[in-house]
């Protein structure tokens, strides 16, 4: 991943963990910077992790001057902030490059210096937020996912911070950070990691008169995918690259952030910026976003003011799309177009009630596929892939295709051998053994010993570039002696790369910049007192109920998808067989909402049914 470019704006590919593990083979495939919870306020209750793991992280991490962000991005209660504050020094003590941060009272706490970067839930959509932020101490923020090339253009004009923005993933349909449905109706908040996940619930849609229009998933996105469109942010001015995904298993982790790191090579070798930490990855395996969970692909509104973005046929990963049915005989079938399947692959399909199901390949045979149960499915059925069998083995045996490019260098010293590395990133290191010289029975044996046992980088993170032996003589040198200097000699170099690890020093400074409105209320998401104060001290005064769950009328969720456009309901869209309701009614199994459509802002509002 090495690359010479004028451009001094680093790309950064920041890929998700669930845990170090999954972290460890992010970093392995190419990640820049990998973000992950901690052992609290994660925002992921099912992705928490121990001091001691993090730490792991972060060692590994700094080998390849790859950056470990820590997510402590919940809401914090009042008796939760004095343990926040004190994470955040474990955090900064054990090596972590930032931290990753929603709520406004942890910058009135005593912080060490590392640097904050503004959450998602931050809800950044406009320049002036974007700039406030910068303003009272964000080292980097990451943008709604909502906006468009233009209005990130607009926002990088008005700040000099990096900008963070997602390029793969589960969507949220509400603006993150405006999401309370899942707190007023379970007392599970999405600000606190406790998502219950409304928008993957079927649903209903009718007129108020009860008329009704639609039954399906219409609250579930598919997953964004921008692959192909790294260029295109980056001149919008995004140089963080981020995949959605702390709940995803490793090969997930593994593959998409292998498909990114290509795309993103490519664009540095075309000059469109530089490296953000060092090595360079070779895959045995051909990355393929089709082959991990997702539930379709959108690129949102990147382009387009109007999408058509949501997979209302199910909240589901349906996988690759292999083709239609050619022919069905009792347990087996066979498809139109060949295609390679294996044992065990898993496939699915939609049934005639338009519902999702799944079955597993028991044998394949010339080209039929058989089940171990009937077939159920018609000839001309629309098939999938959702699991790939051999394409996971494949993952799972990629284990360390990122190394960093290393000299070698042996010389005889007054004492014995010195041993000197030098990597492409110009950081050198010696190593002394200590020894007495014996003269080799065999012309030439030294340096040819020497050569073969020094190049014997094994299981290591270092690539031989360079081997250069200069020695008086022929002396002997005992394979054993040379293994062993060969071992010191990279744990040497490795602890020096981490020790020269670049880490950021930010310190927060208390500003009276003001707030973006002389009143803050409860969607500025204030649970604590110190978040009270961080705002008052920007000008803005709290006032009014500030719990979501007692705030009559409050908005259960904001978006910019509309289920109307989605429908192909829109009246603004010529052709399209519009209505002009301002409102309709939305009911799933926990009962009726209501849907409000500000077509101004061509935004939509869910609230409880008055």
């Amino acid at each position: 991943m090495k690359s010479e470019q004028s451009d001094s704006r680093k790309l950064e590919l920041l890929a998700p963990a669930k845990n170090a593990e999954i972290g460890i083979a992010a970093v392995n495939h190419g990640a820049d910077a990998v973000y992950i919870g901690g052992p609290a306020f994660g925002a992921r209750s099912a992705a928490g992790n121990s001091l001691a793991e993090l730490e792991r992280l972060v060692r590994h991490a700094h080998l390849f001057h790859a950056r470990v962000y820590i997510a402590l991005n919940t809401l914090f209660e009042e008796k939760e902030l004095e343990r926040a504050a004190a994470l955040t020094h474990d955090f900064w003590n054990l090596g972590a490059d930032a931290l990753i941060v929603q709520d406004m009272g942890l910058l009135e706490c005593d912080l060490p210096p590392i640097p904050l970067h503004a959450s998602t839930q931050c809800d950044t959509r406009t320049p002036e937020k974007a700039a406030f932020l910068e303003a009272v101490g964000f080292r980097q923020i990451v943008l709604a996912r909502e906006l468009n090339l233009q209005q990130i253009g607009r926002i990088r004009a008005a700040t000099t911070v990096p900008l963070e923005f997602f390029i793969h993933g589960a969507l949220c349909v509400s603006y993150s950070g405006q999401c309370y449905i899942s707190e007023v109706l379970q007392g599970r908040s999405a600000n606190r990691g406790e998502c219950a996940q409304f928008c993957r619930h079927r649903y209903t849609l009718r007129r108020e008169n009860g008329e009704q229009l639609a039954d399906g998933y219409l609250l579930s996105l598919q997953d964004l995918n921008l692959s192909g469109r790294l260029a295109v942010l980056a001149g919008a001015g995004i140089s963080s690259f981020k995949i959605e995904g702390r709940l995803k298993d490793e090969n997930y982790v593994k593959n998409v952030t292998a498909s990114y790191r290509r795309e993103l090579d490519a664009l540095l070798e075309q000059g469109g910026g530089s490296v953000a930490s060092s090595g360079r990855c070779l895959f045995n395996f051909d990355p393929n976003l089709d082959k991990s969970f997702h539930r379709g692909g959108t690129d949102y509104y990147l382009e387009k003011r109007r999408n058509c973005t949501a997979g209302i046929h199910t909240p589901k990963a349906t996988g690759e799309a292999l083709g239609a049915v050619a022919e069905v005989r009792g347990n087996a079938f066979r498809l139109q177009n060949p295609v390679v399947l294996a044992n065990g692959d898993g496939l699915c399909c939609f049934d005639r009630r338009g519902d999702l199901q799944g079955m597993r390949i028991n044998r394949v045979d010339s080209g039929w596929m058989y089940l171990k149960e009937q077939v159920k499915f018609a000839p001309g059925t629309e098939v999938f892939r959702n699991r790939d069998v051999q394409f996971n083995r494949e993952l799972e045996g990629s284990e360390t295709p990122r190394t960093i490019g290393l000299s070698m260098s042996l010389q005889q010293s007054v004492d014995g051998l010195l041993l000197e590395l030098v990597d492409e990133d110009g950081l050198r290191s010696q190593s002394v053994l200590v020894m007495e010289f014996e003269p080799a029975k065999q012309p030439g044996q030294g340096e040819r010993s020497a050569k073969k046992q020094l190049a014997r980088l094994g299981d290591s993170f270092f690539r031989l570039e360079n081997l250069s032996v200069e020695l008086e003589g022929n002396p002997f040198l005992p394979a054993a002696l040379l293994n062993d200097l060969r071992r010191k000699a990279v744990v040497a170099h490795e602890e020096l790369r981490r020790a020269e690890h670049p880490r950021e020093e930010a310190t927060v400074v208390r500003s009276g910049t003001p707030w973006l409105s002389p009143v803050v209320s409860v969607l500025d998401n204030i649970r604590n007192s110190r978040a009270a104060s961080f705002y008052r001290r920007h000008c803005a005064e709290v006032r009014g109920e500030l719990d979501a769950k007692q705030v009559e009328g409050m908005p259960l969720m904001q978006t910019k998808y509309c289920v109307k456009f989605q429908l192909g309901l829109c009246p603004h869209e010529k052709g399209s067989g519009g209505i002009e309701d301002r409102r309709l009614i939305l009911a799933d199994q926990t009962g009726e909402k209501e849907l409000e459509f500000d077509c101004q802002r061509c935004e939509m509002v869910l609230r409880q049914l008055r």
